[in-house]
């Protein structure tokens, strides 16, 4: 059902559940598609990747669920401009994701996830799927893996 992607600089394109387990699998293929292009798990691109392809896969989940269907995540590097473009498709309305700020309290525990996206991503967008549907989409920077920093006090 979900493919292993281990040669470097291919996509990753799946079907998940559409449910949180779903959304948390996706997350976990995204992680290990990028530690197959050399960014480890630790790294600064994996977990930017791995917040916004979770929240993102998160919101087709809680929003955009419809009965029998999945939630569709692609996955793109491109080496050369050093981005990755994160796409998540779901089955329901083409209502538009917004990123503002919950018009409620402070102390709510949700609604604040696009503003996640907003700040790590170069840009993001929507875009309708027919006959049913959108994808959320963002691009984030893919910077190479560098080796350990070192400790600034040793020579």
């Amino acid at each position: 059902m979900l493919p292993e992607t281990s040669t470097p600089g291919a996509d990753l394109t799946a079907q998940f559940p559409s449910t949180p387990r779903g959304a948390q699998i996706a997350r976990r293929h995204a992680v290990r598609w990028l530690e197959a292009m050399g960014h480890p798990p630790e790294s600064d691109a994996s977990c930017a990747v791995a917040l916004v392809v979770g929240e993102l896969a998160a919101n087709a989940v809680q929003h955009g669920r419809v009965f029998g269907h999945t939630v569709g995540v692609r996955l793109t590097a491109d080496v050369a401009a050093e981005l990755v473009r994160i796409e998540v498709a779901d089955a329901a309305g083409d209502r538009r994701p917004s990123a503002a700020l919950p018009s409620s309290s402070p102390e709510m525990e949700s609604g604040r996830g696009l503003l996640l996206v907003d700040v790590l991503s170069l840009r993001w967008g929507w875009t309708p799927r027919r006959p049913l549907g959108k994808t959320v989409w963002a691009e984030l920077p893919l910077k190479p893996t560098e080796g350990t920093t070192p400790d600034p006090g040793q020579t």
